[in-house]
């Protein structure tokens, strides 16, 4: 298991690099995630080597939200105050991700029909 563990902590620091270097305006942390999902599907890196630790992680999600939840405790003024922003911002950007998500599916499946049409072929 500590052997996963350095695997997952080589590429988030791969991605602090990559960030540090480039100057790229994205989390490094999701950087280094979107490298090692490139990897496993490259196979540069086996699903074996991550699993156990990735399943744990996933298992006991809920806990990394606490940190988030204090803060948000600690904001209870500010939210009272701007509730109506908040909550309209809320609602377009949930209605613009569902129609972006659909547009997206709508996309790849017409594309993933098109492939098959001419593998048929």
């Amino acid at each position: 298991m500590i052997l996963q563990c350095a695997v997952l902590f080589a590429f988030m620091a791969l991605g602090e690099f990559v960030v540090y270097f480039t100057g790229v305006p994205i989390p490094s942390s999701i950087v280094g995630m979107i490298l090692l999902a490139v990897a496993l599907k490259l196979r540069i890196v086996r699903e074996m080597w991550v699993n156990k630790i990735s399943d744990f992680l996933v298992k006991n999600l809920g806990f990394f939200f606490v940190p988030a939840g204090v803060g948000v405790m600690n904001c209870f003024g500010l939210i009272s105050e701007q509730w109506l922003p908040i909550a309209g911002a809320s609602v377009v950007s949930t209605f613009l991700i569902i129609a972006f998500t659909g547009r997206i599916h709508q996309l790849i499946r017409k594309l993933g029909s098109h492939r098959n049409e001419l593998y048929r072929e």
